[in-house]
């Protein structure tokens, strides 16, 4: 009421239905960021559950995952299978309805690959992409290269409390 937050958005990368259960609750929701990659159309898909949700409420969609993660802190996932190279995960993913991309820097080498994966885009028509997806559908369907959302690692205590799963002590 008092006018200090204009905007407000959410995010994850576990399961669609949670982003689902968040455009359901009633907020006028300005962004949900989510997975947005090659594989994720083959595994709890974001692309085709969440994105015409947010397109119908007039949501934007930040993309992010470009290269489905990064499993060893290195490489995206994606390119380290050898199923495409980062340049065609970002075209890949800036071809989808997103409003932004996070592609993910950590290297000077990233954002070179950013760079030129930005200066050379023209979207991808529906052949292209329908191409791309049959490159990588066999790792894709079963969640192996989308770690983020297949498996607990990449949840943290307070969220695994939250959902009743085992919390392990550190020291």
């Amino acid at each position: 009421k008092a006018g200090k937050v204009r905007f407000i958005g959410f995010t994850g990368h576990k399961d669609p239905r949670i982003h689902l259960e968040m455009l359901g609750q009633p907020y006028k929701w300005a962004t949900a960021q989510m997975p947005i990659n090659i594989c994720d159309y083959f595994y709890r898909s974001f692309q085709k559950n969440v994105v015409p949700a947010c397109l119908k409420d007039g949501v934007g969609v930040i993309g992010m995952k470009t290269l489905a993660g990064s499993p060893d802190g290195k490489n995206g996932a994606i390119p380290a299978a050898g199923l495409a190279t980062g340049e065609e995960c970002i075209h890949y993913s800036l071809s989808q309805p997103v409003s932004s991309q996070v592609v993910g820097i950590r290297i000077r080498r990233d954002l070179e690959q950013a760079l030129k994966a930005g200066r050379g885009f023209k979207p991808l028509d529906k052949d292209q992409l329908a191409s791309m997806r049959a490159k990588v559908e066999d790792a894709a369907g079963d969640g192996r290269v989308e770690l983020f959302k297949s498996t607990q690692h990449f949840d943290g205590p307070h969220h695994k409390k939250q959902h009743g799963f085992t919390v392990e002590e550190t020291s």
